[in-house]
């Protein structure tokens, strides 16, 4: 019986499938399940533990043993969700310490090392919690395994996968820097930072749209545009539209409503809503109802007064926030769009640090652990107006909005900056590639 089944059979006998990370009372035991070992063909013995981490949804761990042949196996299938977006992390590698980095690969996941020019194809690998080295040490033991069939048939190609192995072996002594690169279009995979919340320089975490080709390998079906009546946009403006959707918690039927709202002085924006009568789960969601902005947007508000928390703010997808007397910097995609208060956006931003398992679970360090409480306090502080300090919202997409008080009026404590995108802004925000004139008699040529 597959992981998957075994837990379709644990829910049609009722009760909660998935226990928090790290309970008590003897409630996060592992299912024993007979199976059959592929490697003798006699009954063995699959244990699954399914388990709640909060940065990644749901997962099931699962290991095999055979007592006959002695033969084992364990592997981490995601219980979740597909996201909405892809993730790529991009990890410079310069020390030793960097090979201990905690990771999360799904099987859906692509590892590269452009400097050796190796890559483990998606799908190619079972899902995985390890580290960097660790996963080098798979990469070295996979190749490694026909090589006494090798060396008797083709001593040629034997000789150079031996080659490519002693470059892989002399990657964990990081003598030089290289590249460490997971691609995951599902968006569950992760590689730790250890500096969190602060930034890690030599981690970039890119969020990214899947391409058709990507969401058909997810096995997920592209959506049709039904075009509407011009008449019919407009009725949007005026009503609340509600379809049928899964809860990201419990996954039972929930319905999200969607309406259009125009902020003064700024522009129209699309907000959506999610209820859950099942387990209570609530979400909000804010997309930008117009196009991508000539000029990307850098808004400052120096935070001097308790009522600064009430301001109105719209935090777009591509909006990064940083806060500089924390050292603290969040990256556009993280949180999604929001449309809250600055108080409520702080609180989303202690809430996902408070959450984040590799840093105050089972898997943190007394002296990380030491440093995230002392930031949470410290940004409980700015929250509670004890602390003066700075907001930076960073949109390149210029989507993103801050509430002026004073407005028409200029704000004093309140700065607005318009700024020329970068090649790399453009290229994140897929810019570079779109033809907006002349596309007509191109595509007339073409044909």
């Amino acid at each position: 019986m597959s992981a998957l089944g075994a837990v379709e059979a644990a829910g049609a006998a009722g009760g909660s499938l998935f226990r928090p990370l790290g309970a008590e009372d003897g409630e996060q035991r592992p299912a024993e399940i007979e199976s059959l070992c592929m490697n003798c063909f006699r009954d063995g013995v699959t244990r699954l533990l399914l388990t709640r981490i909060p940065f990644f949804k749901e997962i099931i761990v699962s290991s095999f043993s055979c007592e006959s042949c002695s033969w084992s196996n364990t592997e981490i299938q995601s219980a979740g969700r597909i996201q909405e977006q892809g993730v790529r992390y991009t990890l410079t590698v310069t020390s030793r310490q960097d090979m201990n980095r905690e990771v999360v690969k799904t099987d859906c996941a692509t590892a590269r090392i452009p400097e050796l020019d190796f890559e483990i194809p998606a799908f190619s690998q079972k899902g995985v919690l390890t580290t960097i080295e660790g996963i080098i040490d798979r990469a070295v033991a996979g190749l490694e395994q026909d090589q006494p069939v090798r060396r008797a048939t083709d001593q040629e190609v034997a000789s150079k996968i031996d080659e490519f192995i002693e470059k892989l072996k002399q990657l964990k002594e990081v003598h030089s820097s290289f590249t460490f690169i997971i691609d995951d279009p599902s968006g569950n995979s992760f590689v730790e930072n250890p500096r969190a919340p602060q930034k890690d320089d030599a981690l970039v975490v890119t969020h990214y749209r899947r391409s058709p080709q990507q969401a058909a390998m997810l096995g997920l079906e592209g959506e049709e545009v039904v075009e509407k009546p011009d008449d019919a946009a407009e009725d949007l403006r005026n009503e609340v539209l509600q379809f049928n959707t899964n809860c990201p918690e419990c996954n039972a039927p929930a319905n999200t409503n969607m309406k259009l709202v125009q902020i003064p002085h700024f522009k129209e924006v699309i907000i959506m809503a999610t209820n859950c009568d099942s387990c209570g789960h609530r979400t909000n969601e804010v997309k930008s109802g117009g196009a991508i902005e000539p000029q990307g947007t850098r808004i400052t508000l120096r935070i001097t007064d308790p009522s600064d928390m009430t301001r109105d703010i719209l935090k777009s997808e591509t909006c990064s926030v940083e806060i500089p007397e924390l050292e603290f910097e969040l990256g556009m995609g993280a949180l999604g769009g929001k449309f809250t208060t600055l108080e409520g956006l702080l609180k989303d931003i202690r809430d996902l640090v408070e959450r984040n398992p590799f840093t105050l679970g089972d898997s943190s360090t007394p002296s990380r652990t030491g440093k995230l409480q002392e930031f949470v306090g410290k940004l409980q502080e700015i929250i509670e107006g004890k602390v003066k300090a700075h907001l930076i919202l960073d949109d390149p997409a210029g989507n993103s909005y801050l509430q002026n008080v004073y407005a028409p009026e200029e704000d004093p404590e309140l700065r607005v900056e318009r700024y020329e995108r970068s090649f790399e802004q453009n290229e994140d925000l897929g810019l570079n590639d779109m033809k907006t004139e002349g596309y007509e008699s191109g595509g007339a040529s073409g044909r």
